[in-house]
């Protein structure tokens, strides 16, 4: 783990609010200097603290409004099945998030696609004709009453 001083904690609030401000606008909001500031942002991705900066869309606005969580149980939990499945899914644009859990069902994924006739076909393509699949349980978003990728530090 990295250690964070107060101003990196400010950088990371701020970036995690607005990302796409200048290093110039960041420096005053963190009441530091611009070439403080750069550098600091610099450690924290080399460091791999930032992991991605990236535009979050609106899925509705772009084709995408339905939002399926999917249990998966697999027959076959031994190591090589479950990285065989997480490679299945990874390669699969639709799958936004895929976590392993445990106790339950082995997978938990966060699947984003137009609507439920593309579902069926994702549906279809990764689980029906997958013969380590066991149980598939999918749950469909009504509304989205909150949605954030900021994590408190």
């Amino acid at each position: 783990m990295t250690t964070l001083d107060e101003l990196d904690k400010r950088i990371l609030q701020q970036l995690q609010r607005d990302a796409s401000v200048s290093n110039q606008a960041l420096a005053e909001l963190v009441h530091a200097s611009p070439p403080t500031c750069l550098r600091r942002v610099k450690r924290l991705l080399d460091e791999g603290v930032i992991a991605k900066q990236v535009a979050i869309l609106a899925p509705e606005k772009v084709g995408a409004g339905l939002t399926a969580i999917v249990e998966i149980t697999l027959d076959h939990q031994a190591s090589e099945h479950q990285l065989a499945f997480e490679k299945l899914v990874s390669e699969e644009p639709a799958v936004q998030q895929c976590y392993r859990v445990s106790p339950g069902p082995d997978f938990v994924l966060v699947i984003q696609v137009a609507d439920m006739s593309a579902y069926h076909n994702l549906a279809h393509r990764l689980f029906a004709g997958q013969a380590n699949v066991r149980n598939v349980r999918s749950f469909f978003s009504m509304l989205r009453s909150k949605f954030e990728t900021r994590i408190e530090i």
